[in-house]
């Protein structure tokens, strides 16, 4: 699949790490590094802006080594750029460490896997079909 895409950072198109990665990582174009103290969050931008084709969507997920190395996620996992947005792809981070962790340009900050979606069409009913799960969630299943 060929997606257009407008690249105005400084820094390469984003790219899969690996032959079988199923996504790219995007890096932040900052002008100066980013500080963000524990539990404070930041929109950092990418420079980049793309064109899905209509029935996919670009999810925008945490890249774990970022997770477990400095306790940065993506706070709204997974984000989420639709086929007719054009603006430029922001990333939303927040520190879940205890300490102050420092982001500086051009670092991968998270990965973007673009995927087929359907379109649903809803209509009311005033009963659904019963299923052996019924309401049950939350842990319903147990723990072990």
């Amino acid at each position: 699949m060929k997606i257009e895409i407008i690249n105005k950072s400084h820094h390469p198109l984003p790219q899969y790490a690996t032959e079988l990665s199923a996504g790219m990582d995007l890096r932040c174009n900052l002008s100066e590094p980013v500080t963000l103290r524990p539990l404070e969050r930041h929109l950092f931008p990418t420079g980049l802006y793309i064109a899905l084709p209509e029935g996919y969507e670009a999810q925008i997920r945490p890249r774990s080594g970022l997770a477990l190395k400095k306790g940065l996620t993506v706070l709204n996992t997974p984000g989420t750029i639709d086929a007719d947005y054009r603006g430029e792809i922001g990333v939303i981070l927040i520190n879940l460490s205890n300490e102050q962790v420092t982001i500086e340009d051009g670092e991968r900050i998270c990965q973007m896997v673009v995927a087929k979606h359907e379109k649903a069409e809803l209509f009311e009913v005033s009963e659904l079909t019963e299923t052996g799960r019924g309401a049950g969630g939350f842990g319903h299943s147990g723990t072990k």
